[in-house]
């Protein structure tokens, strides 16, 4: 009896594991009042994009690169940020704040819905779906959609589209690198003429990581590291990078100094300083999709990487 007793409390906990696993695996619930959609789990979701008169915005999963989510704004193809991946999540399942059934063309025309330039498709795994969208409303209530598969109007959150229709500017990674002060333990820095110098990166507890040379041990380098530190404070702007495959105006720049950064003797990435033929200094890094102009100031950061390669160090005293 007692051995009964025992096996049944095993199958009941298991059945509670069981139960427990399949909760934590369903989509999130949505807000109260809200309506389906588009019912879909998001690991199906491949693009989001939004059409109208200016022209399209897409957010999409790349394949060759474990699933990355890139932005394309027109024909420019760019990393997509955290708030992009964000935002992405909310397009599966897709829900509206109410649904107002199949309206007659008399209502659409009313809604702005009848003849809209204004398009949203979402792609999954299994096939397309698409929508139109009313022209943006004024204050806080969200646009009107219409599901093309059977008619039915649904009113859209006020913050679902404001980021996907500005995308260039809010949806954008500006980042230059996914590692940070304390991923790299070596750098070196090289003029395009074959000029060089390595550095080990000294990161004390009390005070600032300083810079070592490598050919000569003990002596931080305090121009390198005041250089240096401003290399790591270069954020280009989002409208400022160019997409992935895409050359500034005047094809490709002229390199004026590289940085390549390491951690264990491997190498974990770089920074490439470069010049276009329109004048402006552009980066390039191992992240980046491509160039991302840089502020007119720049030109200092060569003249400067410049001495960090031919001053000497002073031995500390």
């Amino acid at each position: 009896m007692r051995t009964r007793s025992v096996v049944l409390q095993g199958v009941l906990a298991a059945l509670a594991l069981a139960a427990a696993c399949f909760v934590s695996l369903r989509e999130p619930e949505g807000a109260p009042g809200e309506v389906m959609v588009l019912d879909a789990p998001v690991r199906s979701l491949v693009r989001v994009r939004h059409e109208d008169a200016s022209g399209a915005v897409e957010l999409f999963h790349e394949p060759s690169e474990d699933g990355a989510l890139w932005l394309r704004v027109g024909t420019r193809e760019l990393r997509a940020n955290g708030d992009a991946t964000r935002l992405f999540s909310r397009f599966a399942p897709l829900r509206a704040s109410r649904s107002l059934g199949v309206l007659d063309a008399r209502h659409l025309a009313e809604l702005g819905l009848k003849d809209s330039a204004r398009v949203l498709r979402i792609s999954l795994s299994r096939g397309e779906h698409a929508f139109r969208l009313a022209a943006p409303a004024s204050g806080w209530r969200g646009p009107y959609l219409w599901r093309e598969s059977d008619g039915q109007v649904f009113l859209l959150s006020a913050s679902l589209l404001p980021d996907l229709e500005n995308a260039a500017h809010r949806l954008v990674d500006r980042s230059l690198h996914t590692f940070g002060v304390g991923g790299y333990d070596t750098l070196s820095l090289t003029m395009p003429e074959g000029a060089s110098r390595a550095f080990r990166v000294e990161a004390p507890a009390d005070r600032p990581a300083g810079l070592v040379p490598l050919d000569a041990p003990g002596a931080p380098d305090e121009l390198a590291r005041r250089w240096h530190e401003r290399i790591t404070l270069l954020a280009p702007a989002a409208g400022d990078f160019l997409g992935r495959g895409e050359a500034p105006p005047g094809g490709p720049p002229h390199e004026s100094f590289r940085v390549e950064y390491g951690r264990g003797g491997a190498p974990v990435g770089h920074l490439i300083v470069a010049r276009g033929a329109d004048g402006v200094f552009y980066v390039r890094t191992e992240h980046t999709p491509g160039w991302a102009r840089l502020a007119p100031w720049a030109d200092s950061l060569v003249e400067e990487a410049r001495r960090v390669v031919l001053t000497p160090t002073r031995p500390r005293p």
